[in-house]
C-alpha cells in the first residue's frame, strides 16, 4: 500500500504536492566567474520542498555537463542560462516566474 500524504490526503506517488510548489516559486537564474575566469550558471529560488537534487541531476543530464547542488542552490558548469530556462518549463515551471539575470563581464577591482 502506498504512502498517504499528509497535507493533500493523496498517495505520495502521484507528485501533486510537488507540481503544486512549482507554480508558486520564484527562480533565478544567472552566470558567474569563478576560479581562473570560468563560467557558472546559478540557478536559485527554490522552496524547500522541491527536491532539488533530482533537478539537478535532470539538468546536468540534459545539459553534459558537470555541477552541484548546495543548500537548495544548484550550480552547473558553463553558460547555460537559456537552456536551463527551457529545461525548467519543460519539468513543469511557470515561465513567469524564471527570470533570468544578465552577465556582468565587468573586471573587479583587485584591492
Amino acid at each position: 500500500m502506498s504512502e498517504i500524504d499528509p497535507i493533500t490526503g493523496l498517495p505520495k506517488e502521484l507528485g501533486v504536492w510537488e507540481n503544486i510548489t512549482k507554480q508558486d516559486q520564484k527562480i533565478e537564474v544567472k552566470v558567474v566567474k569563478r576560479r581562473f575566469g570560468k563560467l557558472a550558471t546559478v540557478v536559485t529560488g527554490f522552496d524547500k520542498s522541491m527536491n532539488v537534487k533530482e533537478l539537478a541531476k535532470k539538468l546536468k543530464s540534459k545539459l553534459a555537463c558537470g555541477g552541484t547542488n548546495k543548500d537548495g542552490v544548484i550550480e552547473l558548469q558553463g553558460e547555460h542560462t537559456a537552456k536551463v530556462k527551457k529545461i525548467l518549463i519543460d519539468e513543469g515551471f511557470q515561465a513567469e516566474s524564471i527570470k533570468i539575470k544578465p552577465f556582468d563581464a565587468r573586471p573587479r577591482k583587485r584591492w
